[in-house]
């Protein structure tokens, strides 16, 4: 295979891969017969989009590729007995992840009844003292004061915890992988039941939820009540389809693209708080929700009160949702310290380890459960394996668990649990949590590389940088811009293009702040190009790239549009960088 622009090793130590000649065939073909831009085609194309399909493609119509909720089994149950309850006016409780998923689902639930004039109680568990997913005493509780238990985003395998909801009916509105059995509620709604057939798998919970209410007004429509406003909610279910990194394919990308359009409205209060204290002063698109909204909103759980980021989507008030969001922000600053901390520590463990696991572990006394996780996803982008962190104390473990592309790590942490080796662990393809004896993190970690071998071996060899094609400084326009984004939104599964720039010289490259680089390149006898390479100080990019004034290089990125003097104007992510030769 030849590398392109010949690039073997950048700077980052990556093999630069071009579009195979198929690929290019198939685009160049479909910008003929549509009149598309090239570098949109090659979008199209890699997505296996034809050409009578292109049009519907870029202007996706949520009811077009919304599924039908029944297709999903016991979906009729869960949908007729939240009616139920909601006509009966009986007492409705909300128990909820602490993620970003279960805080919105939270909330689309909350707005739902709110249209109606009811009312529901909101529980979302500590991740410290009580974990993830429903517990004995919580759902006790629950129990003796309510009529109905709706679980959104967790539940799926908390067939003790549930049971004690006993008599009371429970709801389970979930995505995280199911066991061979269910827990004994009334229904549990879930594309990734055993007994699904995961044509619907890539929703996150709520999307779930979203499907749910669709049903839920087709019920109350046919009993000649007013519904709820759906399209409103859309917001909502962009946020938690970003932030969980749902794969951004099928329907998920008509919630993205239409909740994007809602967000912008900035009718929501909660969400223009914390888009305030982001100083997000653009029409939000995919990044911001998962890189500056996403990250506030987890920190109540991670390192504060779990109910923050749902109270702060479910608020109606914009003075308590401003109130909500500068607590958010303060918690995230403290999340960002804490996090450092643990991410040092955890890398120079795996490195003093030295081993040759296909797992990059780490686990220590008295590391915050509640940045565990990211702590995880950072020790999976600098060793590109699938990464546990565990925190522990008293003698448990309780961690998280990312993984990389192809390899199911959701699947091998719940074999673990059914071995034995776990007290309890979950989740999906990407991530998973796990709860374990100090005493066996070491055969669990040894037990989960076996797990893995084959989908590792499958990935084998040296680490490739997918590029999308070329382009000129002079070709990287608004315009562009603008039609790229409507073969968007980008994110998991659905990458956006990355482009690389050919012998490109240097004119300026700075810092900014402790761990970017700010770079202006150009071509001869064009306007230079602002390029922005965040965490680039922290890894061999920044510091090759900072001294390089005056020096031709090959440059890898992605387009985006920053906003500069109340002008839109087009700038470069760097992602990677080779020195012409």
């Amino acid at each position: 295979m030849t590398a392109f622009l010949s690039v073997e090793s950048s700077l980052t130590g990556r093999f630069w891969r071009g579009p195979d000649a198929q690929l290019n065939r198939a685009a160049e073909a479909l910008a003929q017969e549509s009149r598309l831009p090239l570098p949109v085609t090659r979008i199209l194309a890699s997505r296996g989009v034809s050409g009578p399909e292109a049009q519907s493609f870029l202007d996706p119509k949520l009811r077009d590729l919304l599924p039908d909720p029944l297709v999903l089994r016991d979906m009729d149950k869960a949908a007729a007995r939240i009616v139920e309850a909601v006509l009966k006016g009986q007492r409705i409780a909300i128990f909820a992840d602490y993620d970003v998923d279960g805080g919105s689902s939270a909330a689309l639930l909350i707005d739902w009844l709110r249209q109606q004039g009811k009312q529901a109680t909101l529980y979302i568990p500590d991740r410290i003292d009580e974990g993830y997913g429903p517990n004995v005493p919580a759902i006790s509780a629950l129990a003796r004061d309510h009529d109905l238990i709706v679980c959104v985003d967790c539940g799926t395998l908390s067939h003790e915890a549930l049971a004690a909801a006993a008599p009371r009916d429970v709801v389970v509105l979930d995505h995280h992988q199911g066991a061979e059995t269910l827990p004994p509620v009334l229904a549990v709604v879930n594309p990734n039941r055993v007994d699904e057939d995961g044509a619907l798998g890539h929703l996150c919970a709520a999307g779930v939820v979203f499907l749910t209410l669709v049903q839920c007004n087709r019920l109350l429509r046919d009993a000649g009540h007013a519904q709820p406003d759906l399209i409103g909610l859309l917001d909502l279910v962009a946020l938690a389809t970003v932030a969980d990194v749902a794969p951004l394919v099928g329907v998920n990308r008509a919630f993205v693209r239409q909740g994007l359009v809602i967000m912008a409205r900035r009718g929501r209060p909660g969400l223009v708080a914390l888009s305030d204290v982001a100083r997000l002063d653009s029409a939000p698109s995919a990044f911001h929700l998962g890189f500056l909204l996403g990250p506030r909103i987890n920190a109540g759980g991670r390192v504060g009160r779990a109910d923050l980021g749902a109270l702060c989507l479910s608020c109606t008030d914009s003075r308590q949702a401003e109130q909500l969001a500068a607590q958010l922000d303060d918690l995230n600053r403290d999340r960002r310290a804490i996090e450092a901390a643990v991410r040092e520590a955890a890398l120079a463990q795996i490195e003093a380890r030295g081993s040759d696991s296909l797992v990059a572990w780490a686990a220590d006394q008295g590391w915050h459960p509640g940045v565990v996780g990211i702590v995880a996803a950072r020790v999976k982008e600098a060793t590109g394996l699938p990464s546990v962190v565990i925190g522990i104390e008293g003698g448990i473990g309780k961690g998280s668990a990312r993984s990389v592309p192809g390899v199911d790590l959701g699947r091998a942490i719940q074999r673990l649990a059914t071995e034995g080796l776990l007290l309890k662990g979950g989740g999906h393809a990407m991530a998973a949590g796990l709860t374990i004896e100090e005493a066996l993190i070491p055969a669990a970690m040894a037990r989960l590389s076996e797990l893995l071998a084959r989908e590792m071996s499958e990935r084998a060899g040296a680490e490739e940088l997918r590029i999308s094609g070329l382009l000129d400084p002079a070709g990287a326009t608004v315009e562009l811009m603008q039609m790229l984004e409507r073969a968007g939104p980008f994110g998991q599964a659905a990458p956006a293009p990355r482009f690389a720039f050919a012998d490109q010289l240097i004119d300026s490259a700075s810092t900014m702040g402790d761990s970017h680089l700010r770079l202006r390149f150009r071509s001869p006898g064009s306007q230079p190009i602002e390029a922005v390479a965040w965490g680039a100080m922290t890894g061999p990019l920044g510091p090759a790239l900072l001294g390089a004034k005056g020096r031709r290089f090959h440059l890898a990125g992605k387009l985006e549009l920053s906003q500069w003097g109340g002008r839109e104007r087009v700038r470069l992510r760097l992602d990677d960088a080779a020195p012409v030769v």
